[in-house]
């Protein structure tokens, strides 16, 4: 993807552009915002996403015990649930771009609140569920009435469009309260950390609660977390920095591909004169960066910020937003079409993770879960290990690995490498996956088969688990923080909700798609019986390692292609290139 040489243009704006862009710099201009905002934004992360950890990573459980249902369809409805969660921030970014964060988030906060609650209700009224079954998930236990489904999804549903609406959108918010790249980068690691703890003690105390108290005393802590993220990040409101925006900015984006469709026709040029910087003849955007004509790549984008007669009005505004656009807005687009093949590798990364996800809590119910004589570890709190390991790493990463790679290679690790080693630890964890499984069937057939004695071999400990889920976590602290730090420096600045929300969307897309691969798997082969100890789960992972050495060697081809075009050095707007992966 060549570009052109950046050609300095020199000119004055003036006060009606700078009133006219002030929406979306306000940012810069504020006193306000900054590291005082940290702890206020933090505290009412970790109390939103403790309560939406609290009652996704004990769903499954949820569902076979108090809803009577199967549990390869535990899992289905889980893995959708799960992605509608993480697809909804998709929507939720959109309008926080148009509207602003704060009352996206504020708003989102009440319905998940309500969502909640509705949840607690089906727990503790007897009428809103089926009765219980001592053989739970079998085919003999009373399913749930249609009245008591329709509770159950509309709760999930409400409890769903909260965090879409609050998860990623909480993430832009505090990366806007910064002016640097390095205060940006800074912020998203300890802000990772926070979510990883918080999603940590989700899994952990709010299972335990459920397992060992009551579902309705479980579901009491959900609540009580997400008034108290309502009340913190409330409280903070005269602290924040506040982002508006006069246009949604796919708007604008749409308004490119339309301008050029209708001037398809039209001959390209290469003289600068002939194309629309903006009103009063430049652009704010493009003079910091030195480009007075558009790149070479997509050309036919071009074509949209060609200027003709009756496009622009007496003053030189855009008097035909439809017909006309600013070479800023053309380049916004194209830099969305350039990090759509990096954002696409990611998908075949979430995948796995969801399909491991729900195979994990249904093999250590089949599993030793004693810790000792008198503990058990719930199976819904497995997945802490992977978010302990996460957190953990991110710390390590941060404070340890970072520093001694500048020092041996002169050079910070770029968003691109960081990526790039998720994937690799990613496969590595689904090969011990299948390791594990395949050690946990051998026992159970020799529990079938018995010793010449007639004792009975002990089931496998379910802290074998341990292994496979911590490498996972491993390869998410590279991932993750990677991935939003690349989406927030590439994306326009007018898009960057939607940046962060990316990574929302592929894990929703990985959810999903996690959900086709198991029902696939399902219908061709013998690997997924209801009783997966007549099942072959490991050849599962084995598949998912498989396909993610292919999905890392096209990572590696979108990466070596990709030209960073944002990234942001000490504040500083740096147009280069460092494809090293």
């Amino acid at each position: 993807m060549g570009d052109t040489e950046p050609k300095h243009h020199h000119g004055k704006l003036s006060s009606e552009h700078v009133e006219d862009n002030a929406a979306q710099t306000a940012i810069v201009d504020s006193k306000q915002g900054g590291w005082i905002t940290v702890p206020i934004i933090t505290a009412s992360m970790l109390g939103l996403t403790l309560a939406a950890s609290g009652w996704i990573s004990n769903l499954i459980v949820y569902l076979i015990q108090e809803f009577n249902v199967k549990s390869i369809d535990a899992t289905q409805i889980f893995n959708t649930v799960s992605g509608f969660t993480t697809l909804l921030p998709i929507a939720g970014s959109i309008t926080a771009d148009s509207l602003g964060c704060f009352p996206v988030i504020t708003v989102s906060s009440f319905i998940s609140l309500l969502g909640v609650i509705l949840l607690m209700l089906t727990a503790t009224v007897s009428s809103l569920r089926p009765p219980s079954c001592a053989n739970k998930g079998s085919a003999s236990c009373q399913p749930a009435s249609n009245f008591q489904y329709w509770v159950l999804n509309v709760s999930m549903a409400l409890a769903s469009i909260g965090i879409g609406g609050t998860r990623s959108t909480i993430a832009t918010f505090g990366g806007d309260q910064f002016d640097t790249a390095e205060d940006q980068a800074l912020f998203f690691n300890w802000y990772f950390i926070a979510f990883y703890v918080a999603l940590g003690l989700g899994n952990t105390v709010v299972v335990y609660v459920d397992d060992n108290v009551g579902w309705g005393w479980g579901y009491a802590i959900c609540i009580a977390a997400n008034v108290f993220g309502i009340a913190i990040f409330l409280a903070g409101s005269s602290f924040y920095r506040h982002a508006k925006h006069k246009v949604s900015p796919f708007t604008r984006l749409a308004q490119v591909v339309v301008a050029a469709i209708r001037k398809r026709k039209l001959p390209l040029s290469s003289q600068s004169q002939d194309y629309y910087l903006g009103y009063g003849g430049v652009s704010t955007e493009f003079e910091l960066s030195g480009y007075s004509t558009p790149t070479r790549s997509f050309k036919f984008l071009n074509r949209a910020a060609l200027r003709m007669e009756g496009d622009t009005g007496p003053d030189d505004s855009i008097a035909k937003p439809w017909r006309l656009c600013t070479v800023e807005q053309v380049e916004d687009l194209k830099g969305v079409i350039r990090i759509l093949p990096l954002w696409s590798t990611s998908i075949f990364l979430s995948t796995p993770i969801g399909i491991q996800t729900g195979l994990t809590i249904i093999e250590v119910l089949k599993m030793d879960r004693r810790v000792g004589p008198h503990m058990e570890i719930p199976a819904g709190s497995f997945m802490v290990f992977t978010l302990f390991s996460t957190a953990i790493s991110i710390f390590l990463v941060d404070r340890f690995l970072y520093p001694l790679w500048i020092k041996l290679a002169g050079r910070a690790l770029t968003p691109l490498q960081r990526i790039g080693v998720g994937h690799f630890f990613t496969i590595i964890g689904m090969a011990t996956s299948a390791m594990v499984e395949s050690t946990r069937l051998h026992v159970v057939k020799s529990n079938h088969l018995k010793t010449e004695d007639n004792s009975v071999v002990a089931p496998m400990s379910a802290l074998w688990m341990v292994l496979p889920l911590s490498i996972i976590g491993i390869g998410e602290s590279f991932h993750f923080p990677g991935q939003i730090e690349l989406y927030y420096q590439e994306f326009p600045a007018s898009l960057r909700n939607t940046s962060t929300a990316m990574v929302m969307a592929l894990i929703a897309v990985g959810y999903y798609l996690s959900t086709a691969v198991i029902g696939l798997v399902r219908r061709v082969t013998g690997w997924l019986p209801d009783n997966i100890d007549d099942g072959r789960v490991d050849n599962v992972f084995w598949m998912l390692a498989g396909i993610g050495v292919i999905n890392f060697g096209y990572y590696l081809t979108c990466a070596k292609l990709y030209q960073y075009k944002n990234t942001k050095k000490g504040g500083t707007r740096s147009d280069h290139s460092d494809n090293s992966v």
